[in-house]
């Protein structure tokens, strides 16, 4: 399935990699989810959320290279642009444009 990405989440991206001066790209562990797809993680998951905000394109989850995934989630907090959670056992963050909240 293809759906549109919420343009203010590249907004969210570029400010963040331009905050912890990356340059390499982001690598994307997640990106917009079919309802199909979110419900069959959530029965191997109990990380994911039944209203994820993937479902809408409002949500991604990535790893930058050469960047701690602790100071990325502490660089995207910094922010307060969405939604900002940290799974360290992944190493990936997810950011979302809801309401500024973390994880």
């Amino acid at each position: 399935d293809t759906h549109p990405i919420d343009p203010p989440l590249f907004d969210v991206l570029f400010d963040l990699r331009a905050a912890v001066g990356g340059t390499e790209p982001f690598q994307v562990v997640s990106g917009y989810r079919s309802p199909r797809t979110n419900v069959e993680l959530r029965v191997r998951s109990r990380g994911v959320a039944a209203g994820s905000l993937h479902v809408s394109g409002k949500a991604i989850d990535v790893r930058l290279a050469g960047v701690d995934g602790a100071a990325l989630r502490d660089a995207a907090i910094r922010l307060q642009r969405g939604g900002v959670g940290y799974y360290a056992s992944s190493d990936f963050v997810h950011l979302d444009t809801g309401r500024f909240r973390t994880w």
